[in-house]
């Protein structure tokens, strides 16, 4: 008998106010699962309704926005029907969130190591010396060059790649089972990213960490997904494992993504998803 998926997300409707009363539907009927070490790619043009998706996961619609219906199940607790302290500590402990922009998770005014060590006594994990010393090994654990040096500095002297595996290493300071990252590569060098897309796959292999990977770029979804779920105008079109997404796309909007990949995107992609089928034979 198979596990229980750690994520559940049925029927989610998350509105915004518009003209004359009504509301619109940014995300409509947003359904898929998520299992215990298994990457999942959200993807989609912007607007398509993918960071929202997320954001309504771990409870921080914008206002004037709002979940309507669904429920969202983390281990079998719907996140909806928890208080606003509780969901609190469900954010950090339970999900962690690695944000397009670091700068919205890193604080300017505090050092890399303070923002890790607050997350880890926030959540009653680490205290004093001993949340000092583990700060600096999550950020060896990401591969922050010198950690214990940029565990003493402020964001604004981590290059933008630090910066990415800085937010990292706070989103998994307190170990949670599921990690969410919006577009974490999109401003980032080829090189700077494929190193950070190498980090969360060893992070998936080395704690089982289930991650919902939320992109644009088919090239990033070749390289990591194990699924793929694709969304237009807030609704998921089409959901399969990603080898089928390449070879065999069912729905219309899902052969439009795919042949509007600039350059040489679809070969690579292809020779991607062939390599990684050679490794596991």
């Amino acid at each position: 008998m198979s596990s229980p998926p750690l994520l559940r997300v049925s029927g989610l409707r998350t509105v915004f106010p518009a003209a004359g009363g009504r509301e619109h539907a940014a995300v409509e009927d947003v359904s898929f699962t998520l299992d215990r070490g298994q990457i999942l790619g959200l993807m989609g043009e912007s607007g398509s309704g993918k960071s929202l998706t997320a954001l309504s996961i771990v409870r921080l619609v914008p206002a004037p926005g709002r979940i309507a219906a669904g429920r969202i199940e983390l281990d079998g607790a719907d996140l909806l029907a928890l208080a606003p302290a509780d969901m609190r500590h469900v954010r950090g402990r339970r999900i962690g969130f690695i944000f397009q922009e670091p700068s919205v998770a890193l604080n300017p005014v505090f050092t890399i190591g303070y923002q890790i060590e607050e997350t880890l006594a926030v959540h009653g994990l680490a205290r004093g010396r001993a949340a000092r010393r583990r700060a600096v090994e999550l950020l060896d654990a990401v591969r922050v060059p010198e950690p214990e040096r940029r565990a003493r500095e402020y964001p604004h002297q981590l290059s933008g790649g630090l910066k990415q595996r800085a937010t990292i290493a706070l989103a998994l300071a307190a170990e949670p089972p599921l990690l969410i990252a919006d577009e974490p590569t999109t401003a980032l060098d080829m090189t700077v990213q494929a190193g950070l897309l190498d980090l969360l796959r060893e992070m998936r292999s080395s704690l089982s960490l289930a991650v919902l990977l939320i992109t644009h770029d088919f090239g990033v979804v070749a390289e990591l997904a194990d699924r793929v779920a694709v969304m237009q105008a807030g609704r998921i079109v089409e959901e399969a494992p990603v080898d089928l997404i390449f070879d065999s796309p069912r729905a219309d909007h899902t052969r439009h993504l795919l042949a509007h990949i600039p350059g040489e995107r679809p070969r690579l992609a292809h020779e991607i998803r062939a390599g990684r089928l050679a490794q596991r034979r």
